[in-house]
């Protein structure tokens, strides 16, 4: 339902800018997806190690992690116009030096540095626009319009990002499919940058020394306002377990169970559909009626723990019953859809410094690309897959207890006002 609010137009209670920002998203995402699948296997056939595949794909996480970070503080001193022209420009840069110097030269040394400044890209783009989201939507409604973007964000990376090279690799081979990511990303670049304004954001100025205080904000924040570093953790969190899984669980279904790669990447596939689709209706609920530190407790954290111990479980009981592990996945994807609304929660707890708190947020997510497969690397050999699921398990009830601290003010003023109710009552 379109309304106007002044002279702003607006849909569902969002911002046009916001709306069409989505879009921008999915397409540079998707273009930003299309190798993740065959890359490492690509690299290893042109003659690379696994241990420089990995490296490569470790270098690209740190830049990646950084980048995540930066985003949040950048776009609260330059604006999120500004950083995610930056994001795009990058992107593009890395790319274009990694295809014709990095992968035609067969050069790892090349492939090193210009696949990390790829890494730049997607996080200077995208979460710079998540942060003008988080001003520029009504509080109501602001799990929701997170949620959305994390359904434009994984509809591109795993959904276009997936099917797209499935289709056409036997069509333009894997350099073509590189260079096509290229047209991906600048039309959804393009896009991003002319719907999205400067507007809602009060930039920081000053001098050096006060810029350099910017940059630090988003640590600083952890020790002013300790639940934004709560929340930043729980984000690493939501991102490790999940994001683990294709690094060691389709050998094991394989060797173990005879699943093949293909059933698993289906699976795969179906349950990032569930979870965009679920994207769309979990936050509104969450918005509506349950709240947003109970999704993101009970849901989220608690339902992901459980939810990997079924994946887990599901085929010493069902055996190589590959609709039994689809069912599973659909439901991990649904349960996953908990964590939506932490960006709106984070972003709540410090509403004068939003950009610091989501930096915060975003710096989580970067750090996941480090901590999941350190932790498969570090214990798959001595603890196997069923340690190694228990740890991250064990993890997402963790991010449930520490969600018992991320309170809203507006929560901690009912509980007080509760208890000096029973002490009138007593």
């Amino acid at each position: 339902m379109k309304a106007v609010i002044g002279q702003e137009r607006t849909l569902g209670g969002l911002p046009m800018g916001v709306v069409w920002g989505y879009v921008a998203v999915l397409i540079f995402m998707a273009g930003d997806g299309l190798e993740h699948a065959w890359l490492s296997p690509y690299l290893i056939e042109k003659g690379l190690t696994v241990q420089q595949s990995a490296t490569i794909f470790a270098v690209y996480g740190a830049v990646l992690a950084i980048a995540s970070y930066f985003s949040g503080v950048l776009t609260q001193m330059w604006g999120p116009r500004k950083v995610m022209i930056i994001g795009l420009v990058t992107w593009l840069i890395g790319q274009v030096l990694f295809i014709e110097y990095g992968l035609k030269l067969n050069s790892y040394a090349i492939m090193l540095p210009t696949y990390g400044i790829r890494g730049l890209g997607y996080p200077l783009f995208c979460y710079s626009f998540l942060v003008w989201i988080t001003y520029r939507s009504p509080d109501r409604i602001l799990a929701t319009a997170v949620g959305l973007f994390w359904a434009a964000w994984s509809g591109g990376l795993y959904v276009v990002g997936s099917y797209f090279p499935a289709y056409m690799l036997p069509k333009i081979g894997y350099i073509g499919l590189l260079w096509s990511a290229v047209a991906w990303v600048l039309i959804g670049g393009i896009m991003g940058v002319l719907v999205v304004k400067d507007d809602g954001i009060k930039k920081q100025a000053g001098n050096a020394k006060e810029k350099l205080k910017s940059l630090l904000s988003g640590f600083t924040i952890c020790i002013e306002q300790p639940k934004v570093a709560i929340g930043g953790i729980v984000r690493i969190i939501n991102s490790t377990g999940i994001g683990a899984l294709p690094i060691f669980f389709p050998m094991y279904l394989s060797s173990e169970y005879g699943f093949t790669t293909e059933q698993f990447l289906q699976m795969w596939g179906t349950m990032w559909f569930a979870n965009i689709v679920f994207n769309l209706i979990i936050p509104y609920i969450s918005d509506k009626w349950l709240g947003w530190r109970k999704t993101i407790m009970w849901l989220g954290s608690f339902g992901m723990g459980v939810m990997l111990l079924v994946m887990l479980y599901t085929p010493e009981v069902f055996g190589s019953s590959f609709l039994a592990l689809n069912i599973v996945g659909i439901i991990m994807g649904i349960v996953l859809c908990g964590f939506v609304p932490l960006s709106a929660l984070v972003a709540s707890m410090a509403p004068e410094k939003k950009g610091s708190a989501m930096a915060i947020v975003s710096f989580g997510a970067g750090m996941s690309y480090f901590i999941a497969p350190a932790i498969v690397g570090a214990f798959i050999g001595s603890l196997g897959v069923h340690g190694v699921m228990w740890i991250f398990a064990g993890l997402y009830f963790l991010g449930a207890f520490l969600m018992k601290f991320m309170k809203l003010p507006s929560e901690e003023n009912q509980n007080e006002s509760g208890q000096f109710s029973e002490q009138r009552a007593g």
